[in-house]
């Protein structure tokens, strides 16, 4: 996030050799898409565009040495990092991937800016590689404002610190604690002179995580510092380095704006059942999973989540699209199965490898809704 200075994805002969070549072309006709070319960026507000939906940003505002991120098919990491800045003052820079309008640049198709009272949730995903000789902090930045703006800044900031190595701290000072999305937070509260700052620190480091980012805006609107007729611009989520910060990365993120309703109405996450049968052998396993959207409602471009266990990877999936390939992971619906009615569901399967004791996840996600395991 750009900011004003601030602590601041034939004849008998001939048969042999014919079925060869039409062997070939099917094989070309049906094989995997390539992968998108790695995109790096130096310019000092330079962006692309990560999976049609996301925007990648090197945001290098509060320094003059050189910065240069690479976007991946599935997210960012920091190329090079030049410089440091004292660590009592603001950051050297944000590279990030957003979902959302900064500074006049919209990711594509993007919800947003959206009236807070409008969101039933928003669930996001992230997965972040952390390096140990740099100082710095892996943060979400999300923006509200009394206007839906899609330029400047907003009038109230939100900062979820999940990880911090070195003596920073956020802007202001701690003003208690609090629980947020199923985890304890230190929460801090002050301004920069350009707009109110709220933060939430992790106590110890999040790799990864899944959860739905209005319970932090819901929390801010509950201690004042927005109002539920304000509106949601963008949902950011990065690094803010003070020295070095090289091989920083954020391995996979996901975004999601559910709007038009509250949960259990049209337009909202509905009640889900998740059915997770595997088939194990040493070192694979597949897993056939079922989605029944148990709602009065369908369920529009739905996005699953959950948590895979230590030492599992996908390596290959049917009828979703599931990234990143460990950790957690979000399938995401094909638009050929886009859809969950009511009492209805989706079906979606793929492979993996695994080392160590074999387990299934713990829980599933349904754009932001929990879901029962059959």
């Amino acid at each position: 996030m750009r900011r004003l200075p601030h602590r601041l994805r034939a004849p008998r002969g001939l048969s042999a050799a014919l079925l060869t070549v039409l062997a070939v072309v099917a094989a070309l006709m049906t094989a995997t898409p390539p992968a998108q070319a790695d995109t790096t960026i130096c310019e000092t507000y330079g962006s692309t565009t990560i999976q049609g939906r996301y925007v990648v940003q090197n945001n290098r505002w509060g320094s003059s040495a050189t910065q240069c991120v690479t976007a991946t098919d599935t997210g960012f990491r920091l190329t090079r990092a030049d410089g440091s800045v004292p660590t009592n003052g603001a950051p050297k820079s944000y590279p990030s991937v957003f979902n959302g309008c900064h500074y006049t640049n919209c990711s594509p198709g993007t919800a947003l800016p959206a009236r807070i009272s409008s969101i039933s949730g928003a669930p996001s995903s992230i997965s972040y590689g952390y390096v140990s000789d740099a100082v710095y902090n892996a943060s979400y930045d999300i923006w509200l404002d009394p206007t839906p703006r899609t330029d400047g800044v907003n009038r109230t900031e939100i900062m979820i610190w999940l990880n911090k190595v070195g003596p920073i701290q956020p802007i202001g000072s701690q003003v208690g604690t609090a629980t947020v999305a199923g985890r304890s937070w230190q929460v801090w509260s002050g301004g920069n002179g350009t707009n109110d700052v709220l933060s939430f620190v992790a106590p110890s480091a999040i790799s990864s995580w899944s959860f739905d980012v209005m319970d932090f805006v819901r929390e801010t609107v509950a201690r004042g510092m927005a109002g539920s007729d304000w509106y949601l611009t963008s949902v950011q989520a990065g690094f803010e380095p003070w020295q070095n910060g090289t091989g920083l990365a954020v391995n996979s993120f996901s975004s999601t704006i559910n709007t038009g309703g509250t949960p259990g109405e049209p337009g909202g996450p509905a009640a889900c059942t998740v059915s997770y049968a595997t088939n194990v052998w040493q070192d694979g396993f597949t897993a056939n999973v079922t989605v029944k959207n148990e709602g009065s409602s369908a369920v529009d471009d739905w996005d699953l989540a959950f948590t895979l266990p230590s030492g599992q990877r996908v390596t290959h999936a049917w009828n979703a699209s599931v990234a990143p390939s460990s950790g957690a992971v979000t399938a995401s619906a094909l638009s050929s199965n886009a859809r969950i009615a009511p009492g209805g569901s989706q079906s979606f399967g793929f492979q993996g490898s695994y080392s160590g004791a074999f387990a299934q996840p713990a829980g599933f996600s349904l754009n932001g809704t929990a879901c029962r395991t059959a």
